[in-house]
């Protein structure tokens, strides 16, 4: 696979900017973003400002809910709803603002103007939709059923990633799945959103012993053909859906965007080799010295690895990458037997070559849908050209539930 960079010129010098902003962009073909507004925000910021790249979209995310409650409360409940996903979208890239500002204080806080956004976009949408609470262990797990008008005869699962919101799910996936009929199930699994934020639960790699019970939840539902729920998983949710498919085989189908194997490399990708060594010696104590002394020389990136850390429950650095290693399905891949697509986007950035890698270990089950820069569906999750992305995986799906 290509390295180079991709043909859309950057929106920031800045790479994690740039990714946010085309995420945003992307998402507002299902109206989780406005690109005018997205533009207008983050323009002429510096690389190296955190600090005003955060209030840029906190302001934004501020104002839009302004929008919101103002169309409530004239009682356009459209346009309301249309304000009140943007504003959690725009929130959710405030938070992840937070991760160079080392601001945990103000995490929870903006969170919740998140969370809250998103509940009173389902409050006002014409869609029909019910928050669920999944049994799961000794409690439950948020969750927001929405049902296609007509009744869907299909259900679609999707799973969010590492750090994604319900609102970037819902413009990634979600609408497009209602537009087609489907329903569509968005949630909070351990160590995502709210259950990370309000309950401080941590990521677990055991995804079948998630999904099974998501499953099992959704099929006892009225109007749910029990035969076609199907399951979808952006970034590292693609990760969540291939672990758990390789277990929990009464899925009709599954999507992963990207395919995943392996999700440490996105970790250790960045260490360098001799340090990796002395933790593969067992020598924790060192790899943490010398990390620790690295990270003077870049405290945006210290701050960046405690948020990315912070779901996974670990503290030091040997501590957390030790855990993340054990994200893999290297091992357990060769036991999926659900129908499953791959999205494979050229210039790759988290995980390259990953997609190749599982379709390898699930030959006679996958099929490798490919994005190009030339189509401008390049790089993670193609996120400038997710109608694209909806009108292949969907006729896809289409095609193997029919």
């Amino acid at each position: 696979m290509s390295q180079e960079k991709s043909t859309v010129r950057p929106f920031s010098d800045n790479a994690d900017f740039d990714f946010e902003i085309r995420g945003a962009l992307g998402n507002s073909a299902a109206g989780a973003g406005e690109p005018g507004e997205i533009l207008a925000a983050v323009s002429g910021l510096r690389k190296d400002d955190h600090d005003g790249w955060f209030t840029a979209w906190s302001n934004l995310a501020d104002r839009t809910f302004a929008v919101g409650t103002a169309a409530a409360a004239g009682g356009h409940d459209v346009s309301a709803a249309a304000a009140y996903l943007r504003s959690s979208a725009y929130y959710s890239v405030a938070v992840n603002a937070l991760a160079a500002l080392g601001a945990s204080d103000l995490l929870v806080p903006t969170f919740r103007k998140q969370h809250d956004a998103w509940e009173h976009f389902v409050a006002h949408t014409s869609t029909g939709v019910d928050k669920v609470a999944i049994p799961f262990e000794d409690g439950a797990l948020p969750g927001w059923f929405f049902r296609a008008s007509g009744g869907g005869a299909t259900t679609l699962v999707l799973v969010n990633g590492s750090d994604g919101s319900l609102a970037s799910l819902w413009g990634s996936a979600g609408a497009a799945a209602l537009a087609r009929g489907y329903n569509a199930l968005v949630f909070d699994g351990p160590g995502q959103q709210s259950q990370l934020f309000e309950k401080n639960t941590c990521f677990r790699p055991d995804w079948e012993n998630v999904l099974t019970p998501v499953y099992e939840y959704l099929a006892g539902l009225d109007g749910v053909d029990s035969e076609r729920i199907a399951v979808y998983g952006i970034s590292q949710g693609g990760y969540w859906v291939a672990r758990a498919i390789s277990f929990e085989h009464r899925f009709a189908a599954a999507i992963t965007d990207p395919g995943l194997v392996d999700v440490s490399t996105s970790w250790t990708s960045h260490v360098p080799k001799s340090l990796l060594k002395l933790l593969d010696e067992g020598q924790l104590e060192k790899f943490d010295e010398e990390m620790g002394f690295g990270m003077k020389f870049s405290p945006d990136t210290a701050r960046t690895w405690v948020f990315r850390a912070r779901p996974y429950g670990t503290s030091g650095y040997a501590e957390t990458i030790e855990a993340v290693r054990r994200y893999t399905v290297a091992d357990v891949a060769d036991q999926i037997t659900t129908p499953l697509l791959i999205l494979s986007p050229e210039h790759e950035q988290f995980w390259p070559g990953q997609a190749d890698q599982l379709a390898s270990l699930t030959p006679s089950v996958s099929t490798v849908m490919r994005f190009t820069a030339a189509e401008g569906a390049d790089e993670h999750c193609q996120p400038l050209a997710r109608t694209l992305t909806a009108q292949r995986m969907y006729d896809w799906l289409d095609e193997h539930l029919a």
